[in-house]
């Protein structure tokens, strides 16, 4: 039977790397609720790629210490996304909820029937 690892960040390592534009005591709370995401969501295959066939738009967190803002770009623009840069951590958010909620509110305008 295969057994699943998770994978976590570390509880004194978080605040820099996920959270470094978040209040401490928020990135503190954040770091030790933090649920563990499963390495099989980045090992498994997708069997259709949604971006392919409709509308996205990316966020693009230019403080990411989780996912370098270059990767965010490249991948934005694979998909076609439509972008919005904001200079902010990956737990963007909970530090800027403002522009997060502009952008979903912008797409499902955009989208809307």
């Amino acid at each position: 039977m295969a057994t699943a690892t998770d994978q976590y960040i570390l509880q004194d390592k978080f605040p820099e790397v996920f959270a470094a534009d978040v209040d401490p005591g928020t990135a503190e709370i954040m770091a030790a609720t933090q649920r563990p995401a499963s390495a099989s969501a980045q090992e498994e295959g997708v069997t259709k790629a949604a971006w392919k066939t409709i509308p996205s738009w990316t966020l693009i967190s230019t403080q990411d210490q989780g996912i370098p803002p270059d990767l965010q770009r490249f991948l934005a623009k694979r998909a076609g996304s439509t972008t919005v840069e904001v200079a902010a951590s990956h737990a963007v958010a909970v530090s800027q909820p403002g522009p997060v909620a502009d952008l979903i509110d912008t797409a499902a305008r955009a989208t809307a029937r």
